[in-house]
């Protein structure tokens, strides 16, 4: 074993000692599938503490040829293929992290050159009869010629260099050539796997690296259910660590990746990987995912001066979804010429997920949304930190009927949410989700909730944690009689479908008068 050329298994195993680990070894179905074929190239990128060292890890573990981990894979899922047996420890396994090389030379041709260096070193001991010559390729060819060894070329942190040269157009075109150069139409490539938190760098119209195939949080091909814990996962660890899996989903789920496939189209709905672990470890719901980075790197993009930008924000932050072009984004951290762009790059990062279907981006979940409150907190932009602040109090006074209180603050948020442009109900149910934030801390919150004749335009329903609490039916008015929203409830039999709700609820009608430009609120309890 070298320290680049089949570097074992020590990696894999560590993953499979830990106090949880979950079967994704599924994704090896997925690269022996391509392996020496035209599809032997794939990119996976997905944002940071969401697996793809792990991956790697156990990527590199099945293929080294020069250990045996038949033991490690038996009672795992990949187990069962039939591929299993003949792809195992069969190949040269060529693994580098990108950041290690980068954070040690202090330049992009210095950094090349010690990578090269370094895996040829490996490679000259393992073949020392072969390789002879002093540039990676060449040795790789010899190697190949003379022994029909294929590698797997696996690849970590690949789009560092982007993320530490962000301005250096030149540095990062060199890096991209030397890739191509390496594993482009090279025979001796059963494999190449990169992964890293942003998609191939575009130039032009092309890329440098057109062979591979990408995976990504925008896109993620046939990889979806290893770009996180999906649903059932996390059922199975919350079970086994006595933990409420109602309070899991409303905290790390939200990441909706979608499958186009000649069957149709499969949702996966997938979870933070670090959070769910963190939360089951420390048996307590919290902000995991971000403890790496600050808030302070959402601030970056999104108080960046994009037309409509602070408005989508605004609007996400009160559960909406955007929608978006992720088309014209350059993958990479500074070019930026619209706002999609911006967006398209925090989906990417894992602030956003974004939906293909109907092309709109949002917030994902409860962890992510506090960032954004987090990153607003220390901006200008103290409207929206107002309404979010008032949030308490105005939950308080719902659950107390005070329909008064409730007129105030909903016309108080919509003072202060000023840049939201108010002539339609879509626009009220904006303000009220964001003037009623801090309801998410005991609910969740439907919008359009199907119901008994038709659709309550908004519903609150308390999580099992906080059984106790009201449930809500809200219906909207605009420039009509408040009096008639709470009819409409009634006669349309809207809470048909808390039939089997034990707890109390509540129906709350409000409207908004263009004449006079304020909210009425009106809040009655359910008779049962």
């Amino acid at each position: 074993m070298g320290s680049y050329l089949n570097p074992g298994n020590k990696g894999f195993c560590e993953s499979l000692n830990s106090a949880i680990y979950v079967d994704k070894s599924m994704l090896i179905k997925r690269t022996n599938q391509v392996l020496n074929t035209r599809q032997k190239f794939m990119c996976v990128s997905r944002p940071r503490r969401f697996g793809k060292s792990m991956a790697a890890d156990m990527l590199a573990a099945y293929y080294d040829r020069d250990v045996d981990s038949s033991e490690l894979f038996d009672k795992l899922a990949i187990s069962r293929e039939e591929s299993c047996k003949k792809h195992l420890n069969q190949y040269d396994v060529i693994k580098i992290n990108m950041q290690e090389f980068l954070s040690a030379a202090g330049s992009v041709g210095e950094m090349l050159s010690m990578l090269q260096s370094r895996i040829i070193l490996d490679l000259k001991r393992k073949y020392p009869d072969y390789a002879d010559s002093n540039h990676l390729i060449f040795v790789m060819q010899d190697i190949f010629a003379y022994t029909k060894h294929l590698f797997v070329i696996l690849i970590d942190e690949w789009d560092c260099l982007f993320r530490e040269y962000r301005q250096n157009i030149e540095a990062q075109k060199q890096y991209l050539d030397f890739l191509r150069a390496w594993l482009k139409d090279k025979e001796y490539v059963a494999l190449a796997y990169m992964t890293g938190i942003l998609p191939i760098k575009k130039y032009g119209s092309h890329s440098a690296l057109n062979m591979f195939t990408e995976y990504s949080m925008t896109d993620p091909g046939n990889l979806a259910e290893y770009f996180g814990f999906t649903e059932r996962e996390v059922k199975a660890l919350c079970t086994e660590y006595h933990m409420n899996f109602e309070e899991a989903k409303a905290w790390y789920d939200g990441y909706q990746l979608v499958s186009h496939t000649e069957k149709g189209n499969l949702c996966h709905s997938m979870y933070s990987p670090k959070s769910v672990v963190e939360s089951m470890l420390r048996h307590r719901f919290g902000t995991y995912w971000n403890q790496t980075e600050t808030y302070e790197a959402l601030k970056i993009y999104i108080q960046m001066d994009m037309d409509g930008l602070k408005d989508a924000v605004v609007r996400m932050l009160a559960g909406e979804g955007i929608p978006v072009n992720t088309g014209t984004f350059s993958n990479d951290m500074t070019t930026f010429a619209i706002r999609d762009d911006v967006l398209t790059l925090l989906v990417h990062l894992g602030y956003l997920t974004y939906d293909s279907i109907d092309e709109t981006v949002r917030i994902p979940n409860k962890e992510v949304s506090q960032e954004y409150v987090n990153a607003i907190r220390t901006m200008d932009w103290h409207e929206v930190i107002a309404s979010v602040e008032a949030s308490r109090k105005l939950l308080e006074a719902l659950w107390a009927m005070d329909g008064k209180t409730v007129a105030e603050g909903i016309d108080r948020a919509h003072r202060e949410i000023s840049i939201l442009q108010y002539n339609d109900e879509n626009a009220l149910s904006c303000t009220i989700h964001l003037a009623f934030y801090f309801a998410r801390e005991y609910y969740t919150i439907i919008r359009e909730f199907p119901s008994g004749k038709g659709f309550a335009d908004i519903c609150f329903l308390p999580r099992k944690l906080y059984a106790e609490k009201p449930a809500v039916v809200v219906e909207l008015k605009w420039d009509k009689d408040v009096y008639g929203a709470i009819e409409q409830i009634k006669n349309r039999q809207y809470v048909e479908a808390l039939k089997d709700y034990q707890g109390n609820i509540l129906l709350a009608g409000i409207s908004y008068e263009k004449k006079t430009k304020e909210h009425t609120c009106v809040i009655e309890k359910m008779q049962k």
